[in-house]
């Protein structure tokens, strides 16, 4: 890292893409924090031309500064979507100043838009890191985690209502095996009657009545005389 001086309102420390800038003292809004400088590339110079690193800013179609060198202290200063600082171009006298949007406090990380070419080319193929893109990610994720608690939940009670409206299937199955079950036997019960056959060791009438004394009770009409005795017969003959 750069040696900085303590007068400066800046301080080089480590930030969430590697290193960046941060604040030491409080910085008004229209402040020129710090010079971006580095070698002139003419793009006119095939050597120049095909010079390729993530440090390189374009003044104008022809001149790009190089701002890799250690000594820029400027190339510490990370890009954000939504920054407290912007880079204030002179192509004419090919310099490029940061300066304060805003006022930056103590502690804060300073950050400018590094523009669509740049961020197209190196940012968004890894994904923006920056307080904004961040926060935005965030929500995504918490949007997401609660679509899938609402997908869960709506899963569970289908799947509640479901195995309710089973149960009560099932129930009403059941009630109707023994309305079924419970008819068959009142059937039954009442055939035995009708066919008058003995239950439990008792007659059809309860008084365990002989098989032939049913049946003329049953056909009215029908007189039952005694056969006459054999020794009364033979004394009358005599």
């Amino acid at each position: 890292m750069p040696a900085i001086s303590p007068n400066k309102p800046y301080r080089v420390g480590r930030s969430r893409t590697g290193l960046g800038l941060f604040a030491t003292k409080p910085i008004k809004k229209g402040t020129r924090i710090a010079r971006y400088f580095g070698p002139l590339l003419d793009s006119k110079k095939k050597k120049d031309d095909a010079i390729e690193n993530k440090y390189l800013f374009e003044l104008n179609n022809r001149w790009t500064i190089d701002g890799s060198v250690r000594e820029n202290v400027a190339r510490y200063i990370n890009h954000a979507c939504k920054p407290n600082a912007e880079s204030d171009v002179k192509p004419r006298k090919r310099k490029v100043f940061i300066r304060a949007i805003r006022k930056i406090e103590p502690g804060e990380e300073i950050n400018y838009d590094y523009g669509t070419d740049y961020f197209k080319a190196y940012l968004k193929p890894i994904g923006c890191k920056c307080d904004a893109c961040e926060k935005k990610r965030r929500k995504k994720r918490a949007e997401a985690r609660a679509e899938r608690l609402r997908l869960k939940a709506k899963a569970e009670r289908k799947a509640l209502k479901k195995a309710e409206k089973l149960a009560k299937a099932n129930e009403e199955a059941e009630a109707k095996l023994k309305h079924k079950a419970k008819q068959k036997l009142n059937g039954k019960a009442n055939g035995v009657q009708l066919n008058g056959k003995a239950l439990n060791g008792h007659g059809a009438n309860g008084h365990g009545a002989s098989a032939a004394d049913k049946l003329f009770a049953a056909k009215p009409g029908i007189s039952v005389t005694s056969p006459p005795k054999q020794g009364r017969e033979s004394r009358a003959s005599a």
